[in-house]
């Protein structure tokens, strides 16, 4: 007899995520810079698709917890009691809202939680969940890059100064 395997793609595992009107509510706050937070889990979710189905692994239990890995919807820069530990309990804040709406599995439940490691010192339980805490560490550098070279390069003075400096390197590498 021969078996079917049915192909999942990255939008058929997000699909009911995405459309879902707490998710959607991610789009209103801000997580690096001008990226909002839905957009943030959106990217990091793709790459764990990628990463985790290149290397045979749980690819759908990584990309949906990356999809929620954020999903706790407040602005985290607000200067109150509660966000001021923001990087330290928002895993697992973002994990308890998942669970109301979505039914997880515990792989699912581990990655969101963990996913703050090295900062919590919890470490994740599988490959999969080393595999978002990397991927979001490296999102939130290339969106943290991308924020600080719009503002370097939307002022002029900036963008002379950055021209002096590249100039002056090149002729110091000439010397």
């Amino acid at each position: 007899m021969i078996t079917l395997v049915k192909e999942h793609t990255f939008e058929s595992i997000v699909e009911d995520l995405i459309s879902n009107k707490t998710v959607l509510q991610m789009k209103n706050y801000r997580q690096h810079f001008d990226t909002s937070c839905f957009d943030h889990c959106y990217l990091t979710a793709y790459y764990c698709y990628i990463i985790c189905k290149k290397l045979n692994l749980d690819y759908i239990s990584a990309t949906r917890a990356a999809m929620l890995h954020d999903l706790f919807l407040y602005d985290w820069r607000e200067k109150s009691s509660t966000h001021r530990l923001h990087a330290f309990h928002h895993g697992k804040v973002a994990c308890m809202n998942a669970c109301k709406i979505f039914d997880l599995n515990q792989k699912e439940k581990d990655i969101i939680t963990r996913h703050m490691w090295p900062v919590t010192l919890m470490l994740p339980n599988s490959p999969e969940g080393f595999i978002l805490t990397f991927i979001d560490k490296y999102c939130a550098i290339e969106e943290s890059w991308q924020g600080v070279r719009t503002i370097i390069f939307s002022k002029k003075f900036f963008r002379y100064a950055y021209l002096f400096l590249c100039l002056l390197f090149f002729n110091m590498q000439q010397l």
